[in-house]
């Protein structure tokens, strides 16, 4: 044999063997193309169901936003309405109110001061003094004198 029959056996060799290594090559990827092609209809067939029934929540939630919405709009009517309607009593009714209170309670003194005081409206206010006994063992409380009403100073200076 000579030398380039050496060098023609050696290369159809080296040949030979990346012909079946690029054969074991594209039997490996096949097997992994359909692996990821079963993975895949896998996938749509959990996925389309699941994006269908996220689509359905959706629509129901904004349903239900625009009936929270339809909620609130009449709760603020309703506030707005209540609010206009107690601020209608309060000037209707608040003064003459304030007048036959006031008439009452003038009317009250007018009649007190032509009867005169009688036994229960001679002590302060209408009330009688109230006398308690008490006990021998407890001591008498501290008390700051009192100073008449007309006698203090005003603490707002004029």
């Amino acid at each position: 044999m000579s030398a380039d029959d050496v060098a023609v056996l050696v290369a159809a060799a080296a040949a030979s063997l990346a012909a079946v290594g690029s054969l074991v090559a594209v039997v490996l990827l096949g097997r992994r193309v359909r692996d990821l092609r079963r993975l895949v209809e896998d996938l749509r067939s959990e996925t389309v169901p699941l994006v269908r029934d996220a689509r359905v929540v959706i629509e129901e939630a904004a349903t239900e936003m625009v009936r929270v919405g339809d909620v609130l709009e009449t709760a603020e009517s309703v506030t707005a309405t209540v609010d206009s309607a107690s601020r209608l009593a309060y000037r209707a009714f608040a003064n003459p109110v304030v007048n036959v209170l006031a008439f009452g309670t003038g009317v009250g003194a007018a009649l007190r001061r032509l009867v005169g005081p009688s036994g229960r409206e001679a002590g302060v206010r209408g009330h009688a003094p109230v006398r308690r006994e008490r006990p021998e063992s407890v001591a008498p409380a501290v008390t700051t004198p009192t100073v008449p009403r007309r006698h203090r100073r005003s603490r707002v200076r004029r």
